[in-house]
């Protein structure tokens, strides 16, 4: 569930964004997280509506009262508007829950275009205050009723969703609706909802109003956008080192998408390297290096004896800072594990983004037999969409250059690279709302500790899909049927999966709720949480 930006944290949280070069992979568990650039609305007057009145009203996320019995949601991040127009965030905010204000003083940049809204202000206000007298409460009927004949019956229809959703509190169908309006340029119905949803969303509720309350911030962020420069000048206080580590360590704990990933990853490779004397491993987002723990006590447990092992790390500052320092760290703890389990070894470290690797970053030796893995790091690769380099098919290329004897694939199984925003956003409400469940399966809704978990772990890669666009969108996935086409574009081949691992991970799962699945198709192992497929994992040579 993160140049290679948030890294592998799961599937990567209080909600915060950092600059690019810092989009890591987080500690243990090693699933990607976020960096989040915001795009943005600007232009000239559209009667009395400025773009200055629609931030005071509606672009803060202000702590308010909440149905039921939760907690009502707080913006995670502490957000103000300077005056250049770029936003800020306060350093001394809590972690999470902290609400979000706006400075008085603000200067907020160019009004909204009339394009953005419709070509007839007064028709459209019309409009929104027969919407706004439906909310408190008059019949749908009468409101139907009172429609301007001029309305076309597409946008009949949607106005008569969006009427239903309210009062039904369909969060759900408000988000949608509220995305839509946004997607379609129309801010003074994404104003109403906006302030609507404020009231339905809660960290501490159900699992679509803890979602619920990050896609907000990252539509609130995406409409509030006053250019490229914006996300990073969004900065919101990050956990210490320990605690981020901690919070991954219990995602890693509590749902079993890294263990998958891992132990199929591991698996494929142990089958691969069985006869081998002189192993290298590659591993392009090394992160804590824990899933090389149980690999090096596998080949420890060989028949015949462990082989020799070199490892090389990639890696760069965010997973650095979830460590609590360099890759030194991870090649010390890897090396001393080996020696306890008489595992020749030694450690070659690579402290740079996945984007910046060059062949002599490797280190190859033709006496070595070559393992290459890519676990939750792919996707944070810009492809032909996003630069010319294309550096996604370029690794691939080099990599099948260097003649492997296995490379490893795990990736969440989403398409959010190259879609527009509405149909991604759709993508990613169905998505994590699969995620959020599972882990409302394990941890009491008003657990800090999941809280914090999802804030730091899961928050930020929502917001970056949702609010960011071009380069700074770093959480880009793919679906496997996608990176199969990239494979073989590459020339691999695929690399058969072994039963063995198969029914492994199935003990693994027996210890999980009965709503997780695993199965196999097309030579590739799936997770899945329900119906929707969450990991995919597959090997190729």
């Amino acid at each position: 569930m993160q140049a290679s930006r948030r890294r592998r944290t799961a599937m990567s949280n209080t909600l915060y964004c950092e600059p690019l070069q810092k989009a890591e992979a987080y500690c243990l568990p090693q699933f990607q997280t976020l960096d989040s650039h915001l795009s943005y609305i600007s232009g000239s007057h559209v009667g009395n509506h400025s773009l200055q009145t629609y931030r005071d009203r509606y672009c803060m996320l202000d702590s308010s009262s909440a149905t039921g019995n939760y907690a009502i949601y707080h913006s995670p991040s502490t957000t103000s508007f300077s005056s250049n127009g770029s936003t800020t965030c306060n350093q001394e905010s809590q972690p999470y829950l902290s609400d979000v204000r706006h400075s008085p003083e603000t200067n907020y940049g160019s009004p909204i275009s009339g394009s953005c809204i419709t070509d007839d202000v007064a028709d459209f206000m019309h409009k929104l205050k027969e919407l706004e007298t439906v909310m408190l409460g008059p019949e749908l009927e009468s409101y139907d009723n009172s429609l301007p004949s001029n309305i076309a019956s597409p946008e009949i229809d949607s106005w008569r969703q969006i009427m239903l959703a309210i009062p039904r509190r369909d969060l759900k169908q408000v988000l949608i609706a509220c995305a839509k309006a946004v997607s379609d340029g129309e801010l003074l119905t994404a104003q109403v909802l906006i302030s609507e949803l404020r009231q339905m969303v809660s960290v501490s509720g159900e699992p679509i109003q803890r979602l619920g309350a990050y896609i907000l911030e990252g539509l609130v962020a995406r409409l509030a956008a006053s250019g490229s420069s914006i996300c990073k000048s969004l900065r919101c206080k990050e956990p210490a080192s320990f605690e981020l580590l901690s919070y991954m360590h219990v995602l890693y704990e509590i749902c079993p998408y890294f263990k998958f990933g891992y132990m199929s990853a591991n698996g494929a490779i142990a089958e691969a390297m069985k006869d081998e004397n002189r192993v290298h491993i590659i591993d392009f987002q090394i992160a804590q290096g824990s899933q090389w723990v149980p690999m090096i006590q596998a080949f420890a447990a060989r028949p015949g004896g462990p082989p020799h092992i070199r490892m090389t790390g990639i890696d760069d500052s965010t997973s650095a800072y979830a460590r609590g320092g360099g890759l030194d760290i991870v090649g010390k703890r890897l090396s001393k594990l080996a020696k306890t389990f008489k595992v020749p070894f030694e450690f070659h470290p690579a402290a740079m983004s996945g984007c910046d690797v060059q062949l002599e970053n490797l280190g190859i030796q033709p006496s070595e037999a070559l393992a290459v893995n890519f676990a939750f790091t792919l996707h944070h690769m810009p492809d032909e969409s996003v630069s010319t380099v294309n550096h996604r098919d370029r690794l691939l290329r080099m990599v099948k250059n260097l003649s492997p004897k296995v490379v490893t694939l795990v990736e969440q199984e989403s398409n959010t690279n190259t879609a527009a925003f509405f149909p991604r956003f759709l993508e990613t409400l169905d998505y994590y709302s699969s995620m959020f469940e599972s882990i409302d399966m394990t941890l009491p809704r008003g657990h800090k500790e999941r809280i914090n978990v999802e804030q730091h772990c899961l928050a930020r890669d929502v917001v970056n899909i949702i609010a960011c666009e071009g380069i700074e969108r770093v959480e880009r996935h793919e679906l496997l049927g996608k990176w199969k086409s990239r494979f073989r574009m590459a020339g691999f081949s695929p690399y058969p999966l072994s039963s063995l691992v198969n029914a492994t991970i199935k003990t693994l799962l027996e210890s999980y709720s009965d709503k997780y699945r695993l199965e196999e198709r097309d030579g590739a192992l799936y997770l899945g949480w329900m119906n929707r497929d969450l990991v995919a994992s597959c090997a190729w040579k």
